[in-house]
């Protein structure tokens, strides 16, 4: 799994898992950019779930010691 962080039109952060390597992640974002004029993290990861069903957003949170 590779572990991704994504900023969208909202300034919302996101992190997301997916199995795809970034080159591809780029190139399926690229093709969502071409339907879409406005960017919601929520809406790319629907988007990438139809190509990879692993994908999700996750959460993260801070640990400290």
């Amino acid at each position: 799994m590779f572990y991704y962080r994504i900023f969208d039109d909202k300034e919302e952060l996101n992190f997301f898992k997916s199995s795809l390597e970034y080159p591809k992640i780029a190139e399926y974002m690229k093709e969502f950019e071409k339907t879409h004029s406005e960017y919601c993290n929520a809406d790319f990861i629907c988007f990438l779930k139809e190509i990879d069903k692993e994908a999700e957003i996750i959460d993260v949170t801070n640990i400290y010691y």
